[in-house]
């Protein structure tokens, strides 16, 4: 992200008016290899492909905001790693982590890694380090520290259903074991703020918060969630859940979240009156049947149906309600950003 596009995201949140409607979209390995005509595969292991891709689509969208920006990442596989999760890796998909705790105790017995030594997490911040010098120098900076939420490690962790399970059967031992992730989460925070001085933003990804009703996310979600948000002074508070979004949404300004990427089946307005106006919003046109499977006319339209549904335009990076899925074009990006300038 250069000075020019950090600086149009410091105004939307802080309520300016803008005269270019800001567009944005969150990249990662779903999108980028595909996009980039590479495997997935040669995607995490080649850190010249990373960077390259990243280039490109910077290069290619200079218009749009890429959200974190220059992610170094493996993909669902990079916090998991370091509790000691079996990596599963392909050619042509996503890697994944395989579950390895069986039974609540172990959940509760959890111990805490070191975020310096253990598993993929120095050779994603290694990347990043060296590549730093070459991000600056094509006029860009590392603006976020990232990582998956304490309830997404724990469902890789142990499973999703049994998470679910053992939240209303054994609940005091999923509160040990998200304890300990939430410390993990802020160390791994910390260490990337350390090393990368320009991070002025954290970036937190958990969908299986929106499985949960009213009183299990207070329970499972508020407090930990308060304590990684609030142990950092940072400018951008951003977190992604496009799974069901209703239940967080109330709660946010709470927990000091300021940008909150959220799903499609929820609209602009609901959203705004939920977060009482005071979260700044990043989506929703559906991101896999329109923005990757649709055609351009299709875009236009629901890019019109999009910015219709919503009267006031202030707080809203207009975007996906997710991020960004495989297959999407070049040519469904260009119409979506046209689409966006004139409507």
């Amino acid at each position: 992200m250069n000075s020019a596009q950090w600086n149009t995201l410091l105004k939307v949140i802080n309520g300016e008016q803008l005269k270019e409607r800001p567009i944005g979209f969150i990249i990662d390995s779903p999108w980028l290899p595909g996009w980039y005509n590479t495997s997935a595969l040669d995607y995490f292991s080649d850190a010249s492909l990373w960077f390259d891709s990243n280039m490109k689509a910077i290069n290619e969208f200079p218009d749009v905001m890429f959200l974190p920006g220059f992610w170094s990442e493996f993909g669902m596989c990079t916090e998991p790693s370091a509790f000691g999760s079996k990596l599963v890796w392909s050619e042509t998909s996503h890697p994944h982590p395989a579950k390895i705790l069986e039974g609540s105790a172990a959940l509760a017995a959890l111990k805490k890694p070191n975020v310096s030594t253990d598993g993929l997490l120095p050779l994603t911040l290694k990347r990043l380090s060296i590549y730093d010098k070459k991000i600056k120098e094509a006029g860009h900076m590392t603006r976020f520290a990232v990582s998956r939420g304490p309830l997404n490690i724990a469902s890789f962790l142990f499973g999703t259903t049994e998470l679910m399970l053992a939240m209303a059967m054994t609940p005091d031992d999923v509160k040990k074991g998200l304890e300990t992730i939430t410390d993990f989460i802020t160390d791994w925070i910390e260490l990337q703020m350390k090393t990368i001085k320009d991070i002025d933003g954290i970036f937190i990804l958990d969908d299986i918060i929106g499985f949960l009703g009213d009183d299990d996310f207070k329970t499972f979600v508020l407090p930990y969630m308060k304590k990684i948000y609030g142990s950092f002074n940072v400018s951008v508070k951003f977190l992604h859940n496009d799974a069901a979004g209703l239940v967080c949404a109330p709660y946010l300004n709470e927990i000091g979240i300021n940008l909150f990427n959220f799903s499609f089946n929820h609209s602009f307005d609901e959203m705004k009156k939920l977060t009482n106006n005071k979260v700044t919003l990043l989506g929703n046109l559906p991101p896999r049947d329109v923005l990757a499977a649709g055609s351009e006319d299709d875009i236009r339209a629901g890019v019109k149906e999009m910015m219709g549904s919503v009267n006031d335009h202030s707080g809203i990076i207009w975007s996906c309600g997710g991020g960004m899925p495989p297959e999407v074009s070049t040519q469904n990006i260009n119409a979506f950003i046209k689409a966006v300038k004139e409507y």
